[in-house]
């Protein structure tokens, strides 16, 4: 099993569900989140006054996935949250050593 986090653009989050969905992904965690990467922010005006707004907000992704279907979720969130331009955002997969689900028990593959 993996786990698989993605950093994405919040007006994406739809169209990065439904593409999951369409997959076989059964369940996603969405946090709104905050943070630069080499977009590095940008300048804003408020009445009258320029400040700079350094962290960006985001919509970080958390999904469970069987090792078999990680290559498919990967090319699904790459191809829906996909605008060709800076602060796309990242995807990242880690293993994930054990899931359980609490109101079965049942673990593993099982539990996604």
């Amino acid at each position: 099993m993996k786990l698989i986090k993605a950093v994405i653009k919040p007006f994406k989050l739809d169209d990065v569900r439904e593409a999951l969905s369409e997959v076989g992904v059964q369940g996603i965690t969405v946090s709104e989140v905050k943070g630069f990467g080499r977009q590095k922010g940008h300048t804003e005006l408020y009445r009258g006054a320029e400040y700079v707004v350094d962290f960006l907000p985001k919509v970080k992704l958390e999904a469970a996935v069987a090792d078999d279907k990680v290559e498919a979720v990967i090319e699904a969130i790459r191809n829906s949250a996909n605008t060709g331009k800076i602060g796309d955002g990242k995807i990242f997969v880690m293993p994930l050593e054990r899931a359980i689900r609490i109101r079965t028990g049942e673990s593993g593959d099982e539990a996604l």
